[in-house]
């Protein structure tokens, strides 16, 4: 079984380094780390009395996987969840914070469990999926991460500047898309024709 410290350590190199491209509303991000986030949690790495590009610039893998586990792991209580979707859940709390909380509780009331969808991981929650994954065992992370993978595609078709993060410029699949079907059986992968159509739609 993977630690959270290892999961915490692909997630870095996933993210990649530095960049802040003027489509992502983070802003500037390193090892997927964004600069609100620094300036939340108040990372003046520089020592010059302020968050900016430089410190996020400074911040050290070592920095990001500490940050990932602390608060975006154990705080948030994903550790409390099963442990067959902590990983794919984990991975997307960095991308889009309570959204994957809010995409797992959409998927506990689709699967006849009482939620709320607050995006916050309370008892109510922790149970409920406990249930379902005691339910639906070998279904409960694909059926989690296939809920992931249509959440980029509806966020792609609302925000035009998001879809060069789920698709290439060749068409094919782009990095949110593969990254979600990291977490998911090569059974429930797309085929790059059924990605193509179901993007087809977009300019």
């Amino acid at each position: 079984m993977r630690s959270v410290t290892d999961i915490a350590r692909e997630i870095v190199a996933r993210e990649g380094g530095y960049v802040n491209d003027p489509d992502d509303p983070g802003g500037a991000t390193k090892y997927g780390v964004t600069i609100g986030t620094m300036r939340r949690l108040g990372l003046d790495l520089t020592g010059d009395g302020k968050v900016s590009e430089a410190d996020v610039r400074r911040l050290s893998r070592e920095q990001a996987e500490e940050i990932f586990v602390e608060h975006y792991f154990r705080r948030p209580r994903i550790a409390e969840l099963p442990e067959s979707i902590r990983p794919s859940v984990f991975d997307m709390y960095v991308n889009t914070g309570p959204n994957a909380v809010r995409v797992l509780q959409r998927l506990l009331v689709d699967m006849g469990r009482d939620v709320v969808v607050d995006g916050v991981i309370g008892p109510q929650t922790i149970a409920a999926a406990q249930a379902a994954a005691e339910a639906a065992p070998e279904h409960i992370a694909d059926a989690y991460g296939i809920a992931r993978r249509n959440y980029y595609y509806a966020l792609a078709d609302a925000r035009p500047q998001s879809r060069k993060y789920a698709r290439r410029r060749d068409g094919g699949k782009g990095g949110w898309i593969t990254r979600a079907e990291e977490f998911i059986s090569p059974r429930f992968h797309l085929s790059d024709l059924a990605h193509r159509r179901r993007v087809a739609a977009w300019a």
